[in-house]
């Protein structure tokens, strides 16, 4: 159907489809302009006239153990693929405290930190206001310090974001430093923990000893004797060696009656000693033996349960005094390091912002939100006519 032919048919429709057909160029020019004019037009102008330019000094470092604590730092696969999983967790540590609070606070003094971000005046949307809290701080410093992991070398890479690329380069080498510290009292934490675990086993064992010694010498002070168990030993070699003699003289007394009468002076003087001789043994035998406290098998027993545990004593105690030296000598090595495989950069040109690839993908997302608009608007119209 023609124009006329609606107009002349139809004039009500007619004049209907005109005027929507007019609101909806008009509305077409409208949400264009809204939606990607403007929008493009205020990134155009705050690049042109607001946008500071940012300078990023970067840096690379790692955590490397010495080689004397390295056999014991990794194990399984991470050792055959020469991942020190160890260096890892440290390096991960790192990481988190280059974003803590405390490195903050640390950078806060030694540089003003505060007045570089705020000096500039004009980009309003990077730069800091002097006004918000510290936990505002703290977030805005981790958005101007990004860090990156490499799993594969075990490298954190550092970039310092700054307006100035003196600044940069300045903050960059402060982090270090800052890490450098961090890296340096993590390493000496075991080391002084293992310290105070030897001292402290030292002053345990050093009483031991001393109690043992003391027991040891009140025994031998109380009974007069230097070695019960030496003693014992001579008075029972030396029954011994009457109960040969007595072998010795009964033999003799045995050859003697086979041709004298008993009452011959030499067999009565044979029989005397004989006599003498089992009454020195039986002495003996009571010395060594006798049911009393002062009796030397049970002086000797004692003797050698207080010997045994001053040599254990004594041994512990030297035992211990070797831990707290070794203790001592690592608490001072420098087990763990920060390496700087790359020093922070001067920057020459500045990173940020980038304006003509931030305007494009502005642009494409601007036509795409335009285009989503136009399809709602589409599909609004399909379901009202």
């Amino acid at each position: 159907m023609s124009k006329m032919t609606k107009l002349v048919n139809n004039p009500k429709l007619f004049f209907a489809d005109a005027y929507r057909k007019r609101i909806g160029a008009w509305f077409l020019t409208k949400s264009f302009i809204v939606v990607a004019v403007i929008p493009f037009a205020l990134a155009v102008f705050y690049y042109l006239f607001f946008a500071a330019e940012r300078y990023v000094s970067e840096s690379v470092v790692s955590i490397r153990q010495a080689k004397d604590s390295s056999s014991i730092a990794g194990s399984g696969i991470a050792a055959l693929v020469g991942i020190n999983t160890n260096s890892k967790e440290d390096t991960l540590y790192l990481r988190e405290y280059i974003h803590s609070l405390d490195m903050l606070k640390n950078l806060e003094k030694e540089i003003n930190l505060r007045e570089i971000y705020t000096a500039e005046k004009l980009d309003f949307l990077y730069r800091f206001y002097g006004f918000l809290s510290q936990e505002d701080f703290l977030e805005y410093y981790q958005n101007r310090v990004q860090i990156a992991y490499d799993d594969m070398s075990g490298l954190l890479k550092i970039n310092v974001e700054a307006f100035k690329p003196e600044d940069a380069q300045k903050l960059s080498i402060l982090i270090l430093k800052n890490s450098e510290t961090f890296v340096n009292e993590l390493s000496h934490i075991m080391s002084r923990k293992q310290l105070e675990f030897a001292e402290a086993e030292l002053k345990k064992s050093e009483s031991r000893f001393s109690a043992a010694k003391d027991a040891l010498l009140n025994f031998q002070n109380t009974y007069g004797i230097f070695n019960p168990i030496e003693q014992a030993q001579s008075q029972a070699n030396l029954a011994l060696e009457f109960e040969a003699e007595l072998a010795k003289k009964e033999a003799e007394l045995t050859a003697l009656s086979s041709y004298m009468q008993s009452g011959a002076p030499q067999v009565v003087t044979l029989k005397n000693e004989i006599a003498a001789i089992k009454a020195q043994i039986r002495k003996e035998q009571n010395r060594v033996a006798k049911k009393s406290d002062n009796a030397s098998n049970i002086l000797a027993s004692e003797y050698q349960t207080l010997s045994i545990e001053a040599n254990f004593a004594e041994e512990l105690y030297r035992l211990s005094l070797q831990a707290v030296e070794q203790a001592r000598i690592e608490s001072t090595k420098q087990i763990k390091y920060l390496s700087i495989v790359q020093t922070p950069s001067m920057p020459e040109s500045a990173k940020y912002p980038r304006k003509i690839y931030n305007l494009i993908t502005l642009i494409a997302i601007l036509f795409l939100l335009y285009g989503i608009t136009q399809l709602i608007k589409a599909t609004i119209e399909d379901h009202k006519y």
